[in-house]
Parts: structure tokens; C-alpha cells; sequence
């Protein structure tokens, strides 16, 4: 038996920037607890759950038409999950949530900073010739911590 509220409004839509996406199946889970709708977008197929609230978008390979299909889609009643700090601007200044696979959440008050941080780091490795790390390995506690943020995000924006 389902137990989630019936409301009256839009129902909530998470975007999945999907081509580097470490928790699809978290998602998935989550999203059907609350009914909310998901679209896993990627410039190739991905497997997705057999569901009438999961839907594959598939956009053409062009250099950021994943990312541009996201923003356009990007408002008020939708959640985004990137890493991608540029795409993350985009959509909040569309009105969305945007979540890190980490749970961490992009705002207005931290997006300034880290496009800023993003634009010091690409110099950075630009003057390192590719000598250097990448992020950290992804974690259970990572995991942990966006299922939580998921979570919350998802039931504030269904009292909303």
C-alpha cells in the first residue's frame, strides 16, 4: 500500500545529469517513495528502471546538450543532481535544488564561490602539464549523506 500524501500540486521531477551519476539507483529509490518523477538525461542509453515516474532522456552528442536539456527543464518543483558547477548555476537560477552526488546542495549563496573555485582549479591544472589527483573516491558515508539530502529536499518541496 502506498502511504505518500496525494497533493494537489505538480508532482516533483529530479533531473539526473546521468553520464558520471554514482547514485542512479538511489534516486530511483527515493524518487518512488515520494512520487516523484525522475529523467535520467546522458548522450548515451542508460539502463533505467521499468517504471511509469523513470524516464530516459537521450539528447544528441553534441557538447553540452545533456546539460542544456537540464536547464531548459531546470524550475522551482525540480531537483538536479550534477557535480557540474556551471550546470549547477544554470539551474538554480532557474528557480531549481540542485544536489552534488556527496548531498551537498549548490544555492544562490554557494554557486559564486564555486564557479570562482572552479575557474582557479582549471588554471591550476592547466599549468601542471596533467601531473595531479582527481577527487576524492566516492564514499559510503557520500552515499549516505545524499540519500539523507534527497530525503529532505524531496519532503520540503511536497509541503511546498
Amino acid at each position: 500500500m502506498d502511504t505518500a500524501p496525494e497533493t494537489t500540486a505538480a508532482p516533483v521531477t529530479i533531473l539526473v545529469d546521468a553520464d558520471a551519476c554514482p547514485v542512479k539507483d538511489e534516486v530511483y529509490r527515493v524518487a518512488q517513495r515520494h512520487r516523484a518523477h525522475v529523467r535520467v538525461v546522458s548522450n548515451s542509453p542508460f539502463r533505467v528502471p521499468v517504471s511509469e515516474r523513470v524516464k530516459r532522456v537521450v539528447v544528441s552528442d553534441g557538447f553540452d546538450a545533456a546539460d542544456d536539456w537540464i536547464a531548459e527543464h531546470a524550475g522551482p518543483r525540480t531537483i538536479v543532481i550534477t557535480a557540474d558547477i556551471l550546470l549547477a548555476e544554470r539551474c538554480i537560477k532557474a528557480g531549481a535544488t540542485v544536489l552534488k552526488h556527496d548531498g551537498r546542495e549548490f544555492d544562490a549563496a554557494s554557486i559564486g564561490g564555486a564557479v570562482a573555485t572552479r575557474a582557479i582549479m582549471a588554471d591550476l591544472r592547466a599549468g601542471m602539464d596533467g601531473v595531479g589527483g582527481g577527487p576524492a573516491p566516492f564514499s559510503k558515508a557520500d552515499r549516505s549523506h545524499f540519500l539523507q539530502s534527497l530525503d529532505r529536499v524531496l519532503v520540503k518541496l511536497s509541503r511546498a
